[in-house]
Order: C-alpha cells, then sequence, then structure tokens
C-alpha cells in the first residue's frame, strides 16, 4: 500500500497530464537555467571535496549530495531538452584524486565541505522557491515542489551531521529588550 502522499502526489501527476501545455516563459526558463547550473556546480564542489576529506561521514555525506544533485540535474536536463531549452555549459567534472597528495593550504578541512553541501542545499532550496512562485504551468510548479522537497530531506540529514559534529553555523541569539533571561 503506497503512503498517502504518494497517492496525493500521483492524483495530481495525473491531473497535469490532461491539462493543455502552454509554452514555457522567459521566467520559467531562467529558473531552469539557474537551477542547472547551482546543481552542476554543487556537483563539482562534491568531487572536489571527495578528493580532499578522509573523514567516513563527510564521504557519505558528499556521496549521497552527488547522487542527489546528478539525479536532478538529469531530470532536470531531460524535461529542458523535451522543451527544447538548450543546456548551460556545465564545468569539467573534476578528475580523482587521494587526499593526502593534496596540499593542506589548498584543501576545505571537514567542517568547511560540510558548511559547503548545507550552503548550496540552502542556495539550492531558495532557487526552488523563486522558480516555483513564476511557474504558470502545474506541471512545472509539480517539478519544482518535488526538486524543493527532495532537497529539503537532504538538507534535513545535512544538519544532524553539523549539529553532531558541532560544525553548525548558528546566528547570535536574540533576546528582545525587557525579557528576562532564563
Amino acid at each position: 500500500m503506497s503512503n498517502p502522499f504518494e497517492a496525493v502526489w500521483k492524483t495530481l501527476k495525473s491531473m497535469v497530464d490532461i491539462e493543455p501545455k502552454s509554452p514555457l516563459h522567459v521566467g520559467e526558463v531562467m529558473s531552469f537555467w539557474t537551477y542547472l547550473t547551482v546543481l552542476d556546480e554543487a556537483i563539482r564542489y562534491e568531487e572536489v571535496g571527495l578528493n580532499t576529506t578522509t573523514d567516513d561521514e563527510v564521504k557519505e555525506l558528499l556521496v549521497d549530495a552527488k547522487k542527489l544533485c546528478e539525479s536532478q540535474s538529469q531530470r532536470l536536463s531531460n524535461f529542458m531538452q523535451k522543451e527544447g531549452i538548450p543546456l548551460p555549459p556545465g564545468p569539467k567534472k573534476k578528475p580523482k584524486s587521494e587526499p593526502q597528495e593534496v596540499p593542506l593550504g589548498v584543501k576545505f578541512t571537514d567542517d568547511e565541505i560540510a558548511n559547503g553541501v548545507s550552503l548550496k542545499i540552502a542556495t539550492a532550496g531558495i532557487e526552488c522557491a523563486l522558480g516555483n512562485s513564476q511557474s504558470i504551468r502545474t506541471d512545472v510548479g509539480l517539478i519544482w515542489i518535488e526538486l524543493y522537497t527532495e532537497m529539503l530531506t537532504f538538507g534535513a540529514t545535512t544538519k544532524s551531521l553539523l549539529r553532531k559534529r558541532g560544525w553548525i553555523k548558528v546566528p547570535p541569539y536574540y533576546t528582545p529588550t525587557g525579557l528576562t533571561k532564563s
């Protein structure tokens, strides 16, 4: 038996299939272009991280992040090509290297790598929300919801690792004037 969310999702998708499809407008196209660029840059960052870390938890985070970004990039590229949208040029794949061979002065720390992944998740979430707010076509809106939901879910996992390792960046706490401190 599928869960209720999957059932609702399938119902929404079936309704979209019968909706007439207007051409994408420039805002929708720009959002796809920008998001695909964000994903491709994130994949290269994750490759660099895998080339420099020796921490098993950070490696696992990077492998999972890369899989998610590659999956989203592939699905989005397929949709864009189907719609006749030219794809943005992406950066070249990074060759594999051994972390011990990378000089200390040029490699990120595990803290920097994990927080970089977190920042890229936040950027992707913002781009998804922007893309969704600009979408007119229902199928496009559903694409943004799906991408955002995946990033949000992965972000929760990332936040857990950052908290566990003491790497999470927390702004100063705010106490309004007149409120007693406990």
